[in-house]
């Protein structure tokens, strides 16, 4: 639904000073091929939430196991993290995510910002080779070699990791809280049904 906005976005970011559209020109301008320009990989990058959860459960499982080996008595749940655990580990899930599909979002955007408003044919004919995922790769490739790929990946991942890392975190307090919530009422339940019984 929100993809000939992402598209719309992605062009007005990268034109070229001076020459960037307004919102509602864009998307009028635009045929409806070209609103959703790039489809296939914003529904391929719905794999970055997935690869980052993937991570970040791995990850916490080795982590307690190890502290599960270290402890000879626990007396907490071996499900609970600590929150600077969740963080830390959040943040390195989202890294190895990000690391994963950068690649893609790229392409995505290199897709997204061809720009066929230039009348020279060659610029033309260049713009639209870039408006399909193999061209894409190959104008990536050919202008920036491998690390092309990989160029801005650092701002990516400071716009993405903190608040990953952050929800994570809190969702990992969540979990605790409510597991314990959960205890105390099972255990509340029981004993009024016991009482109940023996009345």
């Amino acid at each position: 639904m929100h993809q000939p906005l992402d598209t719309a976005s992605s062009r007005m970011q990268t034109s070229k000073f001076g020459k960037s559209k307004g919102l509602w020109k864009l998307l009028s301008e635009s045929s409806l091929s070209e609103a959703f320009d790039a489809l296939g990989i914003s529904l391929l990058l719905t794999t970055n939430p997935s690869i980052q959860y993937t991570a970040f459960d791995q990850l916490k499982q080795r982590l307690l196991k190890r502290q599960l080996k270290e402890k000879t008595s626990t007396n907490s749940s071996p499900e609970a993290l600590s929150a600077f655990s969740a963080f830390v580990l959040g943040a390195v899930a989202k890294c190895i995510a990000t690391f994963l599909t950068y690649p893609a979002i790229r392409c995505k955007i290199t897709i997204q910002a061809a720009d066929l408003d230039d009348n020279n044919e060659n610029e033309e004919a260049e713009s639209k080779k870039q408006k399909t995922v193999s061209g894409a790769l190959y104008t990536i490739w050919k202008r920036e070699g491998l690390l092309g790929f990989y160029k801005g990946i650092e701002a990516q991942i400071l716009k993405t990791v903190l608040s990953s890392a952050l929800l994570l975190m809190i969702k990992e307090k969540i979990s605790k809280s409510t597991w314990v919530l959960l205890l105390a009422l099972r255990r509340y339940l029981f004993m009024t049904q016991t009482r109940l019984k023996s009345a």
